[in-house]
C-alpha cells in the first residue's frame, strides 16, 4: 500500500530538512574554526621546541655531572695538598722533604689543570643554562598562545553550541507532527542522499534544480493529494504546494 500523508504533514517536510541543513551547517562550522587549524600548528612547534628542550635538559645534566666529577677531584687534590703541607711541617727528614715536595709540585700542577678545566666546564655549564633558559621561554610562549587559542575556541563553541541546541530543538518540535512512517522514509533518504525531501516549484525539482518532464508531471497531477511521491529525479519525497505548477 502507498505511503499516505497529508498535504499540510508532507510540507513540515521542507521544514525539517531546513533544520536539518543548518545543523549540517553548524556543525561544519564547529570543526572550521580557525582556532583547530592554530592549535594544530602551535602543538606541533609546542613538540618541535619540546624535543630540543629535552635535547638542551640532557646535555646540561651531562655537563653538570661532569662538573661535579671535576669539583669532586679538585677537591681530593686540594685534600692531599693539605695532607702533604702539614706533614712538610712536621718531618726532620730530608728524603721525606724532598719527596713531599716533589709530591706537592705534581698536586698543584694538577690542581691547575683542574682548576682549569673546571672554569671551562663551569662557563659551558653557563651556556648551556642560558639556552635552556630561553627554549624554556620560547616554549613557555607557544603555551600561552595555545591556552588563548583554546580558550576562544571554547568560546566560539559555546555559541555554536546554543545554536546547535536551538536548532535541535525546533526540529524535534516539527518532528513530532510528521506520521512515524513518513518521518522514517525521510530519514532513511536522507542517509542515502544526503537530502530527504524536494519542493516542486514551478514544475523544477529543488533537489535536482532540474525541471520535470512532461509524462513526470503528468503523474504528479494524477496524484491524489496526500500520496506520498519520489521526486523522479532525485528519488527523494517531492513536495507539492501551490506554487508546484501542477
Amino acid at each position: 500500500m502507498a505511503l499516505k500523508a497529508s498535504p499540510s504533514e508532507q510540507a513540515l517536510l521542507l521544514e525539517l530538512q531546513s533544520f536539518d541543513t543548518k545543523l549540517a551547517q553548524i556543525a561544519h562550522r564547529a570543526k572550521s574554526l580557525s582556532q583547530h587549524a592554530l592549535l594544530q600548528k602551535l602543538a606541533a612547534e609546542r613538540a618541535t621546541i619540546a624535543v630540543l628542550l629535552s635535547e638542551q635538559r640532557g646535555t646540561l645534566e651531562d655537563a653538570q655531572t661532569e662538573l661535579g666529577r671535576i669539583e669532586s677531584d679538585v677537591a681530593v687534590v686540594e685534600a692531599r695538598i693539605k695532607r702533604d703541607d702539614a706533614r712538610l711541617q712536621v718531618t726532620s727528614s730530608v728524603k721525606d722533604v724532598q719527596a713531599l715536595e716533589q709530591e706537592l709540585t705534581a698536586l698543584r700542577k694538577r690542581q691547575g689543570d683542574l682548576e682549569e678545566i673546571e672554569l671551562t666546564v663551569m662557563e659551558k655549564v653557563d651556556e648551556l643554562s642560558s639556552n635552556l633558559a630561553l627554549t624554556q621561554g620560547k616554549i613557555d610562549a607557544v603555551e600561552a598562545l595555545i591556552a588563548e587559542a583554546e580558550a576562544e575556541r571554547d568560546a566560539e563553541l559555546v555559541v555554536v553550541e546554543a545554536e546547535r541546541g536551538n536548532a535541535a530543538a525546533n526540529r524535534a518540535a516539527i518532528a513530532e507532527n510528521i506520521p512515524a512512517e513518513l518521518l522514517a522514509l525521510y530519514e532513511k533518504l536522507r542517509a542515502r542522499y544526503g537530502q530527504g525531501v524536494s519542493f516542486l516549484r514551478g514544475g523544477v525539482s529543488s533537489a535536482s534544480g532540474v525541471k520535470l518532464n512532461e509524462n513526470d508531471m503528468v503523474a504528479i497531477r494524477n496524484a491524489a493529494p496526500d500520496d506520498v511521491l519520489l521526486c523522479p529525479d532525485s528519488n527523494v519525497i517531492l513536495v507539492r504546494t501551490a506554487e508546484s505548477g501542477i
